[in-house]
């Protein structure tokens, strides 16, 4: 047995210089650097930052080039390094009214306070490869326009002031906090806010797709889309007041969605609500379509069975953290397990052969 271990933590350790040679490649190609992965796949550090909930940029572009691009295993790294930090203190709410703005869309009204800002996108380019892009040398884009400085009003308020769309919620207190107390069912909007902005993208987009095929009956509009930066503060009991300790990007997507009314309710819009860490407009959109789905007991709709509208199913499979680990695992040696499986395999089938056997004899 002793043999055993050690062999294994030898072919252990090579396991790891050969993923070091390989995570490095062609030592004739330059090394990529942390600056370089930040500023120029600054989409990946978006998702690692806000699947991994830590944003912090230069920690997500290291987990990235250690994982080799694996979003996933990189998103598992900064999960680890975050249970590690001390926990000083919370900041107040974020006020998304006073962000400045890069990006910021409504698909319901046209003439906005503030203006349509398309900002930097994909949406108006062709899905053509851009072969200028692999040459060397380029001189940089020329600069942007500054984002537009806040506040800039929320499009709902337009709705919200002719009573066409539920208010919004009220101040229930600070919520719980999904990194430091378990998942428990039924879980309240802001843990399920909580669980999808957290939930892998793939899953979410998926889900989100569900509901606009009629798996779940929410027709959306997306009422704004804005990314931008806001001010993060932090009370200091000694001061009396908050002070901003910097400023994080977001992405936040509010959807209006059709309602039909109900005994207590007359006929108007709904909202479906996201907000993600960096540029990530698909999650954010996402997000909101299944949020409004979920919400489905609350305003009192039917339930169609639409995984969409399934909390537990939705909340306890999209963490691709936990999937990760539970799918990962039967990697890891089940011998014991086999043989007993094996076993049994092999009894049944020479129990099946006596008794067919015995029918052959009679």
């Amino acid at each position: 047995m002793y043999v055993a271990v050690k062999g294994g933590e030898r072919a252990i350790d090579n396991a790891h210089a050969w993923l070091a040679e390989e995570r490095r490649g062609d030592p004739a190609v330059p090394d990529l650097g942390m600056d370089q992965i930040r500023e120029q796949l600054r989409l990946a550090v978006n998702r690692v930052m806000a699947e991994g909930s830590l944003y912090d940029p230069d920690l997500a572009a290291l987990a990235i080039k250690q994982a080799r691009g694996d979003l996933i295993e990189a998103v598992f790294l900064i999960r680890a390094w975050r249970t590690t930090l001390p926990r000083l203190g919370a900041s107040v709410p974020v006020e998304t009214a006073g962000m400045a703005v890069d990006r910021r869309i409504s698909a319901t009204f046209k003439d906005l306070p503030g203006g349509q800002v398309l900002g930097p996108t994909f949406d108006y380019t062709h899905r053509l490869l851009d072969f200028a892009l692999a040459a060397e040398g380029l001189p940089p884009p020329a600069p942007t326009a500054p984002a537009t400085p806040g506040p800039v009003p929320h499009v709902m308020g337009f709705l919200n002031r002719d009573g066409l769309i539920e208010p919004a919620a009220g101040d229930e207190g600070a919520p719980p906090d999904l990194t430091r107390t378990p998942l428990e069912l039924p879980a309240c909007r802001a843990l399920r806010l909580q669980a999808l902005a957290r939930g892998d993208e793939g899953f979410i987009l998926s889900l989100a797709y569900s509901t606009q095929r009629g798996y779940g009956r929410t027709h959306a509009f997306v009422g704004e889309l804005r990314i931008g930066r806001v001010a993060v503060e932090v009370e200091i009991p000694e001061l009396g007041f908050a002070v901003e300790i910097g400023e994080v990007e977001l992405t936040e997507c509010e959807t209006v969605n059709q309602f039909t009314g109900s005994r207590s309710e007359p006929p108007q819009f709904t909202r479906g609500y996201g907000l993600v860490f960096g540029q990530s407009e698909r999650k954010a959109i996402a997000m909101s379509l299944v949020d409004r789905a979920l919400r489905w007991k609350e305003l009192g709709e039917d339930y169609t069975g639409a995984p969409a509208q399934d909390e537990e199913f939705v909340l306890a499979h999209c963490d691709n953290i936990q999937a990760t680990g539970f799918l990962e695992h039967i990697k890891l040696p089940h011998y014991v397990d086999f043989q007993a499986e094996l076993e049994l395999i092999r009894r049944l089938r020479a129990e099946a052969a006596q008794v067919q056997a015995q029918e052959a004899a009679e």
